[in-house]
């Protein structure tokens, strides 16, 4: 089982270097570009997927490898009165789109994530992020679902298995905190 694990992660991987990396590349760019105007960067998901948006907020606030000045990575999935509030008094398809109303401004970068590319959650806030002018990123899979419509750039792992999908995200959000860090 962990032989065939890890052969199915080292696939999808190739499949990610033989098809995604200009894709990676100008995801680095639309964070670069992003910080060095003075912007933020604000990320939500579920599940896994809010996870990795704290894990990559938490590498650009406090550091990825080397000592850098702290720069605005902020995850929309760890304030658990607005979460709760906003989901029970409008529903919890509208937790990120909210808060990014309150917190976003034109410039900034939303990364909305999410395995199917249809958590309805995501679609809404990043249509919000839109709204304010805001530039925004997917990471999905599978199909990239209906969030190919709705990003300026949305990087689509090409497998089926949620596990290898949330493998592939944690790995561009290291390749993002990477490129941040090589140009601080």
């Amino acid at each position: 089982m962990v032989s065939e694990e890890l052969s199915d992660h080292q696939n999808v991987l190739q499949k990610v270097i033989n098809s995604l990396t200009a894709d990676i590349e100008a995801a680095c760019e639309m964070v670069m570009t992003t910080i060095n105007n003075g912007h933020k960067i604000l990320l939500a998901g579920n599940g896994g997927s809010a996870a990795d948006a704290q894990h990559i907020a938490a590498e650009l606030s406090g550091r990825f490898v080397k000592d850098r000045k702290a720069l605005p990575g902020i995850a929309l999935t760890t304030d658990t009165s607005a979460i709760t509030s906003i989901a029970n008094d409008y529903g919890y398809e509208h937790v990120f789109s909210r808060q990014l109303e309150a917190l976003a401004q034109p410039g900034d970068l939303f990364i909305g994530i999410s395995t199917s590319g249809n958590s309805q959650s995501i679609l809404n806030a990043l249509v919000a992020a839109k709204n304010i002018d805001c530039k925004t990123l997917g990471l999905s899979g599978r199909d990239g679902g209906k969030m190919n419509g709705l990003c300026d750039l949305n990087i689509v792992i090409p497998s089926p298995i949620t596990a290898r999908i949330q493998e592939m995200h944690i790995l561009i959000g290291h390749i993002l905190c990477k490129a941040i860090d090589d140009q601080f």
